[in-house]
């Protein structure tokens, strides 16, 4: 193989390096700035400090000092107009905004994350966001958590205990073994809305019958009765409504029907949304865009709307063929609403419960007691065998003693056993 010469360099200045080649090179783009955070720190010692449940003041867990939150600039909770926020953003969708990254003032780390608020993962610092992407919808307003962690272990240890159908050993757990103070995102729609409908109106009335019963004594007899009909008659008109605060929940990260039996929420202890609210607690950035709390919010309304279209139709039974309605003045709000969520194990199995910061209400999972769930229909079925051996009793006069009491014996022996442990034995699980 023949080898090439390669070229020679480029000849040097004398007394200096060989020349640069032609052009600079670009300059590294800067990397992108992160967005200021909020990190309080108590006037005292320096630490951090954290929202004081129920009050309007941060607190430092260190020294105990205090400090009043100073009231922004605006106070009042706006909300805003539907229709142009979607002339403006149609296209954007929250998916499609990413995370961003937050740099701790405690110890300088930076965090990813999509969340208004987070806990730094080195030095547990408080990370509050101060800015917001373009095309995400702020935060108007937040519902302060008024029960603090002691509250809501209360709390979580009086629904752990009254559950029905639970394992006796379920009373041991005491305490949840993480307890987590979030803010959770909801949206909020008021709307003017006018329905036409068309339907039927059904009034009762009664014509009298005849037939042939038995007399009881071999032969038969003829008796009058009353007999219920509906008269139909064709219905149409106008119903209208004021809707004010639909909440519908703004996450898929927690489960929908859960969050649903949280409320209602005290809407009115809503305060104008300040950063420093959130301090100490994370708080969930929405995941669920306007558009789409939008047609839940008006399926919301339409349970409310075809109750109102039925009362106008009145009579004693009604059939709506067709409701058209007309969403006028459509505003809406993003709140954040305090939830503390608690976990435990039990049967190696690890159970979530909610924990609702703003009334004290508690949903959430548990397990169950087969054994209790098994006593319970034993009992049940002996009941009945008691109530039938009764009524033969009563209507032939038999001796049916000695069937009764072994009835009564099982009776007494299955609820003795099902009512023992954690809550009673025999009723409907919570």
């Amino acid at each position: 193989m023949t080898g090439s010469t390669p070229p020679p360099l480029p000849p040097a200045a004398a007394g200096g390096p060989p020349p640069l080649p032609v052009g600079e090179p670009a300059e590294p783009a800067p990397a992108p700035e992160a967005p200021p955070v909020l990190f309080a720190s108590c006037p005292s010692c320096g630490s951090q400090v954290t929202y004081a449940p129920g009050t309007t003041a941060l607190t430092c867990g260190a020294c105990g000092a205090s400090r009043e939150i100073d009231a922004g600039e605006d106070t009042v909770v706006d909300e805003h107009s539907f229709d142009d926020w979607i002339a403006a953003h149609a296209d954007v969708r929250v998916a499609s905004l990413g995370g961003h990254v937050l740099r701790c003032e405690g110890c300088g780390a930076q965090v990813e994350t999509t969340d208004l608020a987070e806990s730094c993962q080195f030095c547990t610092g408080h990370l509050v966001v101060l800015s917001t992407p373009a095309g995400l919808v702020a935060p108007e307003a937040v519902v302060p958590f008024t029960i603090g962690q002691d509250g809501a272990q209360a709390a979580f240890r009086e629904w752990v205990t009254s559950r029905w159908f639970a394992p006796n050993s379920l009373k041991r757990v005491g305490r949840a073994h993480s307890l987590r103070g979030t803010y959770v995102p909801h949206w909020t729609f008021d709307a003017a809305t006018t329905s036409d409908y068309t339907g039927r109106r059904g009034d009762h009335y009664y014509v009298t019958r005849t037939r042939t019963v038995s007399d009881g004594k071999g032969g038969t007899r003829t008796e009058t009765y009353q007999e219920r009909q509906t008269r139909w008659s064709r219905a149409s008109g106008r119903v209208a409504r004021d809707f004010d605060d639909v909440v519908v929940p703004a996450t898929t990260r927690l489960a929908t029907d859960r969050l649903d039996e949280m409320g209602p929420w005290k809407l009115e202890t809503a305060v104008a949304y300040q950063p420093e609210f959130l301090s100490g607690y994370s708080a969930l950035r929405y995941d669920v865009d306007p558009q789409d709390g939008s047609t839940a919010a008006r399926e919301q309304m339409a349970e409310v709307i075809d109750s109102d279209v039925r009362r106008d139709i009145g009579g004693d039974e009604q059939e709506v063929s067709r409701v058209d309605t007309t969403y006028a003045q459509v505003m809406f709000k993003l709140v954040l609403l305090p939830l503390w969520l608690a976990s435990y194990t039990h049967g190696g199995k690890q159970w979530q419960v909610m924990v609702n910061a703003n009334t004290g209400e508690v949903t959430g999972d548990r397990p169950y007691s087969n054994v209790k769930i098994a006593l319970a229909v034993l009992v049940a079925l002996v009941l009945a065998l008691v109530v039938v051996l009764l009524v033969l009793q009563a209507r032939d006069g038999s001796d049916v003693g000695p069937p009764l009491s072994l009835g009564l014996d099982l009776l007494r022996a299955g609820t003795a056993r099902a009512g023992s442990g954690v809550g009673s034995g025999v009723g409907p699980p919570a």
